[in-house]
C-alpha cells in the first residue's frame, strides 16, 4: 500500500526517516471464507454465494490467532469472500480483538455492515473497508447484484452514525476510470476517513477480466486527479487520507510530481522516506492466509503456496527456508527488463510481481502495468524488454445498463 497522504505530508511537515531494522512481520490479510453474496469480477479468490469444502475449523481458526498474536504481527486484517458471511466470524473477531492485536481492521463489500453495525462497533476495529467500485449501476454491474451500491452505502453511514473509521475501496478499470471524480465527492460527502485506489491485479475473475485494466495513460490521468485532490486535503488540512494499492509505480509517479512542484530539498528527503517503505512488500511485509489455511507471499498469488496452518503455525511457515519467500525479500529482487533496468527499484520494489507471472510466465520479468515512460524511469531502450499485456476487445460500458 502506497500510503499518499502520509508522504504528501512530508512536504508541509518534515519527519525523520524510520529506516526497518531487525527482522519485518508481515501485516497478515486473512481471507477467512470464499463465500460471498456478490460476483464481483475483479474477484482474486473467484468466491461465489455457496458454501466451499476444505475451510478452517473454528477451533483450528482459534488456534491460528493465538498464533499470530504470539509471532507479533503488526496488524490483522479480515478478508473474505465476504467475511460477515463466515459462520463463525464475531466469536472470531471477539477473540482477535481480546488478543490484542495493535491493529485489527476488517474488509468487507458493505453489504452486510448496516444489520450487524451495533456488534462490529462494540468490537472496536480500528479501520472498516468498504468496497465501491463507482455509483450506483456501475458498481452494481461491477459486483454482479443489484442493489449492491446502496447496501454498501448504508454500511458506510452505519460505521459514520457510530463513530467506527471508514473507507472506500474502489478498483479502477477502463469501464469506471470516469467516475474517479465522483467517488472523491461521495467520500466528502459522506464524511469517510479513507479513500483507496486499487489498480486491477490479475488473479482469479481478475485475471479472467485483465483486458479492462486501464491503458497507461488513463492510469496516469487518475493519479494526477488523485494526487492533486491529496495535495489539497493536506494544504488545507482536510481529514480525507487517500492511499493506493497494487502499482508500487505510484510512488514514483509522486515523486516525479514533488520534483516538479517543489525545490529540491523537498524531493530529495521525500524520496528517502520513499526508499525507507521500499515499494512492494509481497513475501517480506505483508502474507495471506486463505479459507483453507494455505499461506501466500500475498493475497493475490494463490498459485504459489509455503504451507499450510493446518500442518505448520504460521509463525513457523514465514520464518522457515521457504525459496520464493527469501528471493522476493531480496534486495534489489532479480527483476528483468523495464523493471530490472529501472532507477528507481529502492522506491518501487519490482511493483506486483503476480502481473508480471501472468502475463509472461516469469515472476520476476517487467510488470506491464507500469505506466511511466522509459524517459521517467531512466531506462534506455536498449535495456527494455516489451511485454503487451493482454487487452480484450474494445467494449463501450453503455451496453451494460441497457
Amino acid at each position: 500500500m502506497f500510503r499518499l497522504t502520509q508522504y504528501m505530508r512530508e512536504l508541509v511537515h518534515p519527519t525523520p526517516v524510520r529506516r526497518r531494522s531487525g527482522p519485518v512481520k508481515p501485516v497478515v490479510i486473512w481471507n477467512l471464507t470464499r463465500t460471498c453474496n456478490l460476483r464481483c469480477r475483479h474477484c482474486y479468490t473467484t468466491s461465489a454465494d455457496v458454501p466451499f469444502p476444505g475451510e478452517l475449523t473454528h477451533e483450528q481458526a482459534m488456534g491460528v490467532l493465538e498464533d499470530l498474536s504470539g509471532f507479533g504481527i503488526p496488524a490483522l486484517i479480515l478478508s473474505g469472500g465476504e467475511p460477515l458471511s463466515r459462520f463463525d466470524f464475531f466469536p472470531l473477531a471477539e477473540r482477535a480483538r481480546e488478543l490484542g492485536f495493535r491493529h485489527l481492521s476488517l474488509s468487507t463489500n458493505g453489504t452486510k455492515v448496516a444489520e450487524n453495525i451495533d456488534r462490529l462497533a462494540d468490537l472496536e476495529f480500528d479501520y472498516v473497508g468498504i468496497s465501491l467500485d463507482g455509483i450506483g449501476q456501475m458498481n452494481d454491474w461491477f459486483r454482479g447484484v443489484d442493489g449492491a451500491f446502496d447496501a454498501a452505502l448504508a454500511g458506510v453511514r452505519a460505521c459514520k452514525a457510530k463513530g467506527v473509521k471508514v473507507g472506500l475501496r474502489f478498483t479502477i478499470t477502463e469501464d469506471n476510470a470516469d467516475m474517479l471524480p465522483a467517488m472523491i465527492d461521495l467520500c466528502d460527502a459522506e464524511g469517510v476517513d479513507k479513500f483507496y485506489l486499487s489498480h486491477l491485479v490479475y488473479a482469479g475473475r481478475g485475471d479472467k477480466n485483465r483486458g479492462d485494466d486501464t491503458a497507461h495513460a488513463r492510469t496516469r490521468k487518475a493519479m494526477t486527479q488523485l494526487i492533486d485532490r491529496a495535495w489539497v486535503a493536506v494544504a488545507e488540512d482536510q481529514p480525507l487520507e487517500i492511499v493506493t494499492g497494487n502499482n508500487d509505480a505510484d510512488a514514483v509517479w509522486f515523486l516525479r510530481w514533488v520534483e516538479r512542484n517543489f525545490p529540491e530539498q523537498r524531493a530529495a528527503h521525500v524520496a528517502q522516506h520513499l526508499e525507507a517503505w521500499g515499494g512492494n512488500s509481497s513475501g517480506l511485509g505483508v502474507a495471506n492466509i486463505d479459507p483453507q489455511g494455505k499461506v501466500h507471499p500475498d493475497t493475490y498469488w494463490s498459485d504459489y503456496t509455503v504451507g499450510s496452518v493446518k500442518d505448520t503455525p504460521f509463525s513457523q511457515l514465514w520464518t522457515g527456508p521457504d525459496p520464493m519467500l527469501a528471493t522476493l525479500r531480496q534486495r534489489p529482487r532479480p527483476l528483468k527488463g523495464r523493471c530490472g533496468a529501472c532507477a528507481f527499484k529502492d522506491i518501487c520494489g519490482g511493483n506486483t510481481r503476480i502481473r508480471a507471472l501472468q502475463v509472461t510466465g516469469d515472476p520476476w520479468a517487467e510488470d506491464p502495468a507500469c505506466y511511466l515512460t522509459n524517459a521517467e524511469i531512466g531506462v534506455d531502450e536498449a535495456d527494455r524488454v516489451t511485454v503487451t499485456p493482454f487487452r480484450g476487445k474494445s467494449h463501450d460500458p453503455a451496453h451494460r445498463f441497457a
